[in-house]
């Protein structure tokens, strides 16, 4: 889904202004807490909020000092293709500027916001003030081939050199058979260049079909030598489209990611209902999938009832395809649904500074979030306004086969997990799920073709190493002392291999209500192959604002102390403290000493 702007309010004297521009943008509104009220979401400090919401990739309206925004924003400027617009809106509305993202939005939301507002845009970027175009953003349903070029080309104009316009005039440019740069509009596969800027109108729709395991390489040739036959440039395509059987095929997937469109699915019925506009139309496909054609049935379900077949069904031994053509650029929401996915988002101890922003784009791209209640809400702004589906400590199962079968209809679903979701987390339960497939416990089968990515998170282990100080230095391993999923002899088995092999631990559910016992055993097991001095550090709520860290030995170490928000992190036998200015921290040497001395 394409990600909506957010309005950000720092104060009262520009509440109104900010209400005025969140309404006309039909978006919400967020307010600096205590300083304004009747907002949709409020935060606590404005430059993490501001903040997070760039790293997440969200285009950020603020009303307040462009000073502001810049300081929150600056720490993360790398790329300016991939960065999100930003926009500042004086309080009183009466000058917009588009900070940020000028060629990637920014600009034209600035314009937008005035014109409702009355004020002005101050919009500085070179081409749009001159000329009052932006070469490397044209309209949707277009996209330009060479981007690389738009520089050097608006550049050239800049000093007074004409454009020489060829095809559909997409820009409000006057047209100089003399010119010395081209701005050329054509479906055809031409090349650019340094003064040649080549547009593609994306009226193009691209169906495909293949047998099951289909080497990519070979729908990849046979749609590049169908269009390369056709005279279609791959940049005129606006899609590609399939049966939602093949919604995990490795050949289709990897298809629209290489040309950068988006693969869109329709069940058999949806492709039958094109069965009377089929140039080929064959019964074997009929008795296989339940429609006549796959291929010319998707390119044509495209393009609409007002596009017509190109190029007919071309084949190999494994793999069809078929192109469609529209009368106009395909720049509307398109037919069919999306593959889906689930993120599995792992959002360490749930701080935004300890969240990684590939965490929190996927947070800000998904349809709807799905996780335990507490994890979701400790996301802030970033889960507001998003739908999402709450589920109670003990049911997991149950949210990830939701989260699972939510994707299989098209959305884009983000599990929501603490620490990192392949770590004792969500992460596995979702590949189990879908290992075991439907009438096994499992999900269904469209559920099993949904894309699963996953963010890492910090862990629990990595948090509490941060604040001990080095003591993953060398060798240490993780066990969980719940026996809810693990039968206790396989725990107490693990503790006797850990302990023989001298590994640093990380203790995860040490204890619960129910379960007091085993961190004592587990401690007296440890006591017989280490030091009673073994350093330990019991960390609790890491990361926020309850942050406990309380030191201890082996021998020291009491089952009483410990809850199940606590981390223990026990030493290996060679794991050392060391008191500095700031208090005590934990070690575990590497071996650099004993490298030297054998120099």
């Amino acid at each position: 889904m394409a990600v909506t702007p957010v309005v950000v309010c720092i104060n009262r004297a520009g509440f109104a202004v900010a209400r005025r521009v969140a309404d006309h943008l039909g978006v919400a509104l967020h307010g600096r807490a205590s300083r304004v009220e009747g907002c949709d979401v409020t935060f606590p400090d404005a430059l993490v909020h501001v903040r997070d919401l760039f790293a997440a990739g969200v285009p950020v309206v603020g009303v307040c000092a462009s000073g502001i925004l810049i300081r929150a924003v600056a720490p993360l400027l790398s790329d300016k293709r991939g960065e999100p617009p930003v926009v500042a809106v004086s309080d009183d509305g009466a000058v917009v500027v588009p900070l940020l993202g000028g060629h990637r939005g920014a600009n034209r939301l600035a314009r937008d916001i005035a014109a409702a507002l009355g004020g002005a845009a101050a919009v500085t970027t070179a081409g749009d003030v001159a000329l009052g175009v932006a070469l490397d953003e044209p309209p949707v349903g277009y996209r330009l081939a060479n981007p690389d070029d738009a520089k050097g080309v608006m550049a050239a104009l800049l000093t007074g050199t004409g454009a020489r316009l060829r095809g559909d005039a997409i820009f409000d440019l006057p047209d100089d058979p003399a010119g010395g740069v081209e701005i050329a509009v054509t479906e055809g596969p031409e090349t650019g260049g340094a003064t040649r800027l080549v547009y593609h109108p994306q009226r193009h729709a691209l169906g495909v079909g293949c047998a099951r395991g289909c080497p990519p390489d070979e729908l990849a040739a046979l749609v590049a030598g169908t269009l390369a036959e056709a005279g279609i440039a791959p940049g005129a395509l606006a899609a590609v489209g399939s049966l939602d059987l093949k919604a995990d095929e490795g050949a289709v997937t990897a298809l629209a990611a290489s040309l950068g469109v988006p693969l869109r699915l329709f069940t058999a019925a949806q492709l039958e209902t094109q069965a009377g506009r089929l140039e080929t139309p064959s019964d074997v496909v009929f008795a296989e999938v339940g429609c006549h054609g796959v291929s010319e049935g998707a390119a044509l379900a495209l393009a609409g009832d007002d596009g017509a077949l190109v190029v007919a069904k071309r084949k190999t031994a494994n793999a069809t395809c078929a192109v469609a053509r529209a009368p106009v650029p395909l720049a509307g929401p398109l037919p069919g649904r999306a593959r889906g996915r689930v993120s599995l988002v792992g959002i360490g101890p749930g701080a935004s500074a300890w969240r990684t922003p590939e965490a929190s784009r996927l947070v800000a791209e998904a349809d709807e979030l799905v996780g335990y209640g507490l994890y979701i809400d400790l996301l802030g702004p970033l889960a507001a306004g998003k739908p999402r589906a709450d589920f109670p400590l003990g049911g997991e199962e149950d949210r990830c086969r939701h989260a699972l079968e939510r994707a299989a209809t098209g959305r884009d679903v983000a599990l929501i997990c603490s620490g990192d979701a392949g770590i004792y987390a969500m992460g596995a339960l979702v590949w189990e799920l879908i290992a075991r497939g439907d009438g096994h416990g499992g999900v269904s089968d469209a559920a099993r073709r949904v894309e699963v990515v996953s963010a890492p998170g910090v862990s629990a282990l990595q948090a509490a190493a941060a604040r001990a100080g080095a003591p993953l230095g060398h060798d240490f391993c993780a066990i969980s002392l719940s026996d809810l999923l693990t039968p206790r002899d396989d725990i107490v088995k693990r503790l006797h291999a850990a302990a023989a092999g001298d590994f640093v631990i990380a203790f995860y559910n040490p204890v619960s209500r129910r379960r007091r016992t085993l961190l004592a055993e587990a401690r007296e097991i440890l006591l017989g192959h280490r030091p009673a001095e073994t350093p330990v550090l019991l960390a609790s709520s890491l990361g926020r604002p309850e942050e406990a860290l309380v030191w201890r030995t082996l021998e020291t170490l009491a089952v009483d102390e410990v809850d199940m928000l606590t981390v223990v992190l026990i030493g290996s036998s060679q794991s050392r403290m060391v008191t500095t200015g700031d208090g005590p921290r934990m070690f575990t040497p590497r071996g650099y000493a004993r490298k030297l001395a054998e120099a």
